[in-house]
């Protein structure tokens, strides 16, 4: 196995990623050429304040932290002209069929855009090939109770390592050292419209952030009738998109938060959530009511 030529946080800036980080700054792990922070520019103001205190926490350690972006994830799902890349929506057919759209949008911002922040600091920058032996060490933040999160790299030139998983710690290891350090607010990262979010984190927004929560809203009532793109090129959606997975407006929804809502992992590059999809329910396929027209 090639010797790795540099090593790359892989930073989330949720609740292990960040705990990641924090050790290699006090020297209790290897560490890292740069943390690597893929923005797709509608993370929670929470999660940028968060981001804004890990980087001078990364900053006096030596630790370079790279923000990198593919545009803006709700800006570019509704803009006519650009390609809308896939959220998990909430999908309801004409005849009630209840399924989800694919996902997509972690792929296009968030591990597109860090594969090529690598391959342009390996030296070999897309469409340059990457020779062999060329191998970048990509530090993920899966903790052992999240242990079937870890897999390989898909590509040659990154080999996936994970510390929390060395050290044998669990994600409340994880909170009690960030609250030992300061860090005991840390949110979690998922996008402010994201379908995967909890009534208690839909609550907590609608709460504590009013403006965005009022852009989830609008962002939910602009994808009913799928994307902007398809509808402005006659193509509409058959059947309807919803943010939440009751299928209806997001502000008629009734939220009933729970209390093991809290424990939900954030939507890292490498570990976005995949929430059991309803009794019933069936995936968004070719040919399906719940899918735009080709």
């Amino acid at each position: 196995m090639s010797a790795p030529t540099a090593r790359y946080l892989s930073l989330g800036a949720g609740v292990q990623s960040s705990t990641v980080l924090l050790l290699a700054a006090q020297g209790r792990i290897p560490t890292f050429d740069a943390a690597v922070f893929a923005d797709t520019g509608w993370e929670p103001d929470a999660v940028y304040r968060h981001l804004d205190r890990l980087a001078t926490i990364a900053d006096r350690a030596g630790i370079p932290l790279v923000r990198v972006s593919a545009g803006n994830i709700r800006a570019d799902a509704l803009d006519p002209a650009h390609r809308f890349a896939s959220m998990p929506l909430f999908t309801l057919g004409p005849a009630g069929e209840r399924g989800m759209a694919r996902r997509q949008c972690t792929g296009e911002y968030k591990i597109k855009p860090i594969k090529a922040e690598v391959r342009r600091r390996l030296g070999y920058p897309h469409p340059r090939r990457v020779p062999a032996g060329v191998v970048a060490e990509m530090a993920i933040g899966i903790s052992v109770d999240e242990i079937h999160r870890a897999r390989d790299a898909d590509v040659a030139y990154m080999r996936n390592t994970f510390p929390l998983l060395n050290l044998g710690w669990r994600r409340g290891d994880c909170i009690a050292y960030l609250a030992e350090h300061g860090l005991g607010a840390t949110p979690r990262s998922a996008c402010v419209g994201c379908p995967y979010h909890t009534d208690a984190e839909w609550a907590r927004l609608r709460s504590d952030s009013p403006t965005q929560w009022a852009d989830a809203v609008a962002f939910d009532h602009a994808i009913r009738h799928g994307s902007a793109r398809a509808n402005a090129a006659g193509q509409p959606l058959r059947g309807q998109f919803f943010v939440h997975r009751q299928r209806i407006p997001l502000d008629e929804v009734r939220l009933r938060p729970r209390p093991a809502d809290a424990h939900t992992p954030g939507c890292g590059p490498w570990t976005c959530p995949h929430p059991e999809v309803e009794p019933h329910a069936q995936p968004a396929v070719s040919g399906s009511p719940m899918r735009e027209v080709a």
